[in-house]
């Protein structure tokens, strides 16, 4: 006896469905037009078949710069002819000022560094990128802990001795990472999300077969999908496009419905269109090209859409929603809600970010906001992404140091803390605030810090110590909350003779390493999770 399967005779409904609405849209129409095409390559000529997209790939770059603010653990050593440009780019970066910048090279307060990162491809949403920092081979420095990148010209790699021009700088607090097997020498860091490329993205459509005519269809196609101004035919072989700001965020998206886009259009043949696409979304197992396909071809895809919102297949559901949402349709948002919602879906981050993305701000945030309270730590991780990214009022930042952001949010039963070791460096605290236990001993690895509460006493005790003299050179008090310890430890110390208190100037990197050490020993009630680090030098190790 053959066991039937359900969702396959569902699946086959529908494709049933949309054959027979097909079949009778096409009533009257000439025999040619009257039955369904048999596949894409009878639908018509798509951008993309005439034409390559070509977009700004990721590069590595490399250049060198000074770290300074190193307690006596940099080097003045440096090759002469690297002395010579660092001399030349500081007094340039600073003309107005008077700086001696052979004692500034010759302190071991500073360390000469090289600088190696990867410009982020075009598709990526990423604003400023990391870069990893590594004292020069040979010299005496034994630590860029707690330094700041004074800043670095980053020129593509290999291009340094032939004098290639600039492609972007850097700049920023040396983050050296302290967690777990990862952990690197000391004479390595990351300046994290502290470059920025100086570079215009530009895409360009060059056509298979260059003709003035094609090109001219090609750019009004663009335009009349996309919006007045997105294509400009520069040459009978070339078009440059501008990324719409609908598609902010999502160059790869938007590349992809360029070449999706069919060159031309009747209504006829659309309808035709769509019910093959209908068709390949709903029995194919890759259901993305089928949703780009859908979304190129534009709102007369949502009659037919709506159909797949009903499937049994989740799958099904979340391509065709995320497309309805996307061409404007709110008719989806329900779909997507209890995708996101579902504890046992595969698909709920990718919910989550389509509903960020497309949905009116307010539902977005009302969804994120329920999710911070899920039992999945990347189900609140990603939701507070989404939160941050809509500018949720209900998100308290605060930039400390002058190095990482603090973010709080409240309205979660279960609390966290995350740690960014990539892109912009932060500390987000989700359930604030989240108290420190009044019984808690905790001290850093090289016992510069120590935390102290014991019960009843209703403060915490942070005390600033010199390891090799073994004395205490600071002794501040703070309430039980992590995030007022956080401030303590990591602002700017006071100017001598103000009459503000300063904090201790802890490293970013020293706080998380703190603040993993509270959550291991349960001295804050709070899974500590850190992100993962860079891509660039991952493989240096002590």
């Amino acid at each position: 006896m053959k066991t039937i399967n359900f969702n396959s005779v569902y699946v086959m409904g529908i494709v049933f469905v949309v054959g027979l609405a097909g079949g009778c849209e096409d009533t009257g129409r000439s025999a040619g037009r009257s039955k369904l095409l048999a596949g894409p390559s009878d639908l018509g000529p798509t951008i993309g078949s005439l034409a390559k997209i070509y977009s700004p790939e990721s590069a590595v770059v490399e250049g060198y710069g000074l770290v300074g603010g190193l307690r006596g653990t940099g080097s003045l050593e440096c090759p002469p002819s690297l002395r010579a440009y660092l001399k030349r780019y500081i007094l340039k970066q600073v003309p107005d000022q008077k700086i001696n910048v052979e004692k500034l090279i010759n302190s071991y307060n500073t360390a000469v560094v090289h600088v190696v990162g990867e410009v982020p491809s075009m598709g990526s949403t990423t604003k400023g990128f990391d870069v990893l920092v590594s004292a020069l081979k040979g010299t005496q420095t034994t630590s860029l802990e707690g330094g700041w990148l004074y800043g670095a010209e980053l020129r593509v790699a290999g291009g340094l001795a032939a004098g290639t021009g600039v492609v972007g700088r850097a700049a920023g607090p040396i983050f050296t990472d302290q967690l777990g097997d990862l952990a690197m020498s000391r004479k390595t860091g990351y300046v994290l999300g502290g470059a920025e490329t100086s570079q215009e993205y530009r895409m360009s459509l060059v056509l298979d077969k260059p003709d003035f005519a094609m090109a001219g269809n090609v750019r009004n196609r663009i335009n009349e999908r996309f919006g007045i101004g997105i294509a400009r035919a520069v040459t009978p072989g070339r078009i440059e496009l501008l990324l719409p700001p609908r598609y902010v965020g999502q160059r790869q998206r938007f590349i992809s419905l360029v070449e999706a886009t069919y060159l031309t259009e009747d209504p006829e043949i659309t309808a035709q269109r769509v019910l093959v696409h209908i068709k390949n979304l709903a029995i194919s197992e890759d259901k993305h090209p089928s949703e780009i396909a859908l979304e190129a071809i534009g709102n007369e895809s949502l009659g037919k859409l709506r159909i797949l919102l009903n499937s049994s297949d989740e799958k099904i559901r979340f391509h065709a929603a995320r497309c309805m949402l996307n061409l404007g349709s709110d008719m989806s948002l329900t779909a997507l809600v209890e995708i996101a919602l579902r504890k046992d879906s595969a698909l709920r981050i990718d919910a989550i970010e389509a509903l960020a993305t497309s949905a009116s701000r307010n539902d977005a945030i009302a969804v994120c906001r329920r999710l911070l309270g899920d039992a999945s730590f990347d189900i609140r991780a990603a939701s507070f992404e989404r939160l941050l990214r809509l500018d949720d009022p209900s998100v308290k930042r605060e930039f400390i140091g002058r190095s990482f952001y603090l973010d709080q949010v409240g309205q979660s039963q279960y609390k966290s803390i995350f740690a960014y070791r990539s892109g912009e460096p932060r500390i987000v605290l989700i359930g604030a605030p989240i108290l420190c236990s009044d019984s808690l001993s905790v001290q850093s690895e090289d016992g510069s810090i120590i935390l102290h509460s014991q019960k009843g006493q209703g403060y915490v005790s942070v005390i600033h110590r010199d390891p090799k003299r073994n004395v205490a050179t600071a002794y501040l008090k703070t309430s039980m909350d992590l995030a007022a310890v956080i401030r303590v430890l990591c602002a700017e110390p006071a100017e001598k003779d103000s009459e503000t208190v300063g904090g201790l100037g802890v490293s970013y990197s020293q706080m998380i390493a703190l603040v993993k050490q509270l959550s291991d020993k349960r001295a804050v009630q709070a899974e500590f999770r850190a992100g993962p680090p860079p891509k660039i030098g991952v493989n240096i190790k002590k």
